[in-house]
């Protein structure tokens, strides 16, 4: 049986960093990975951090504490940007996951379809990572390089998510496709940040999950919808060619050319929601 820490300050939690530990901040993915066997990781239990959690705004945007839950995000008002994030936290498992999941976990663990990935990246996150020389940030898409592989440093906490104050008025969407309606991981899964002026899109971010090992945002895509009117006919802009960048795979949910399909009728049922 490996040693158990609950620290109440980041301080104290990145001081016992000098060791090597399994960072706890939910444990939604920790424990079910262990069932059967014997648990003997030194476990760092940071969810008594009061520091890392909740969410704040300023001018600049929005700060989202590392140990948030889905259900503190889903239950906390904020502005139609978030309403994607939000459509995601609600299918990150069920009522007991969400209350007990963080946001920062989700992240962390790196699994291609993690729900949070692709409408944090259509938000245009930044990732804060605390250790004991001092803080750093850095977009989410240079944050998760794999499948379960970020750049978070032994010595390092994720502590917050940031996400930008839009340069417009902005609204987002998020849809998933798992092979039944909850609990389920995902097949595909896509989300859509716009900016609206004068009822056209002025810019869009727009990101693709569970289709290659790191969910990927669509450029080509998202440069084709400028200008686009907010109109059913927005979807008809999605175009097999847009993703290029992914790199879909064939597993025990779906082929490689399902997803690729699949993915296409997504983004276009997801752009009609904005009209």
């Amino acid at each position: 049986m490996g040693d158990y820490l609950r620290p109440t300050s980041l301080e104290e939690a990145l001081g016992a960093l000098i060791r090597p530990w399994t960072v706890l901040a939910g444990g939604t993915d920790f424990y079910p990975a262990r069932v059967g066997r014997a648990i003997d990781d030194n476990l760092l239990d940071i969810t008594a951090i009061a520091a890392l959690r909740g969410i704040s705004a300023d001018a600049e945007g929005w700060r989202l504490g590392a140990t948030t839950t889905w259900s503190e995000l889903i239950e906390t008002a904020l502005p139609p940007l978030f309403d994607g994030l939000k459509q995601a936290a609600r299918e990150v498992g069920g009522r007991q996951i969400q209350n007990a999941g963080t946001l920062a976990g989700n992240l962390c663990n790196a699994s291609p379809a993690a729900d949070g990935v692709p409408p944090l990246l259509a938000l245009g996150a930044e990732i804060e990572l605390a250790g004991r020389a001092g803080t750093r940030r850095l977009p989410l898409a240079a944050f998760i390089t794999g499948n379960r592989r970020t750049v978070r440093a032994p010595g390092e906490l994720l502590v917050a998510i940031h996400v930008p104050k839009p340069a417009r008025p902005a609204r987002s969407a998020f849809l998933k496709l798992g092979a039944r309606r909850y609990l389920v991981i995902s097949i595909a899964m896509a989300a859509a940040t716009l900016e609206i002026e004068d009822g056209r899109v002025a810019a869009a971010r727009i990101a693709v999950g569970a289709c290659s090992a790191v969910a990927q945002r669509l450029a080509a895509l998202e440069a084709a919808l400028v200008g686009a009117a907010l109109d059913p006919g927005i979807g008809d802009r999605v175009d097999a060619a847009h993703l290029a960048p992914l790199a879909p795979i064939d597993d025990v949910r779906a082929s490689a050319a399902y997803r690729r399909d699949a993915v296409v009728t997504l983004l276009r049922r997801l752009l009609r929601s904005f009209s």
